[in-house]
């Protein structure tokens, strides 16, 4: 399973890159707000520097939602560097420029996906990616993980090549569940991934360890 770090936050891509954890980058409209960036040009600048950080593909969202602004915004964001994916919503104009784009060689990812329908037609438009957007179901009470479990079993049983994107994920335990479920990446922010590092055996076994070379070397 690939780790993407789902942020805009230039620190925690140093971070996760370092520990050599990530395999690329998701961002949207509200994570570029949340790191104060404002205008195109500087987004379109934020969105290089992150591609010249990580080795993986960095997920770059439309704002557009009338089909031709989706093209003429999807072939500028891909023209920015080889890394970046073109992120479109699952509604109709966006089907219809995910399949353009496609056919013009513009890797993309569906994002927003929240039932199998969607993913299905996302794929059958050539989508490099689908995001079923697991936390925001749990929030209204459907079982996120439920969706991507099902995912996972139609694209394995129809032989689809668009690779399935865990986001929205809230917490550790969803990496984990994903992990057994096989989805072929997790979008995480940092902590949540940091967090499969936890464990409180580990903290009293190294305690231990410390403890006892203490002892023997003063």
């Amino acid at each position: 399973m690939k780790f993407f770090l789902d942020t805009a936050n230039i620190d925690q891509i140093n971070k996760a890159h370092e520990m050599g954890i990530i395999d690329g980058v998701t961002t949207n409209p509200s994570l570029m707000a949340k790191e104060g960036i404002k205008g195109e040009k500087n987004i379109l600048a934020h969105y290089k520097n992150i591609c010249e950080i990580v080795d993986g593909d960095v997920s770059a969202e439309v704002i557009s939602t009338d089909y031709n602004g989706m093209i003429a915004e999807g072939e500028r964001l891909a023209a920015l560097h080889k890394q970046i994916v073109v992120k479109i919503p699952v509604t109709e104009n966006g089907i219809k420029a995910i399949s353009y784009l496609t056919g013009r060689g513009i890797r993309t990812n569906c994002t927003l996906v929240f039932n199998p329908g969607q993913a299905l037609l996302a794929a059958k438009a050539g989508a490099s990616y689908v995001s079923p957007f697991i936390g925001r179901l749990d929030d209204i009470g459907e079982n996120g993980m439920e969706l991507i479990e099902r995912l996972v079993y139609i694209f394995e049983l129809y032989g689809f090549e668009t690779e399935i994107i865990a986001a929205s994920i809230r917490n550790t335990s969803h990496i984990l569940q994903c992990m057994e479920a096989g989805v072929d990446v997790a979008t995480c922010p940092l902590d949540a991934i940091t967090g499969l590092l936890n464990h409180p055996l580990t903290d009293a076994g190294l305690e231990k360890f410390l403890s006892d070379h203490r002892k023997l070397n003063g």
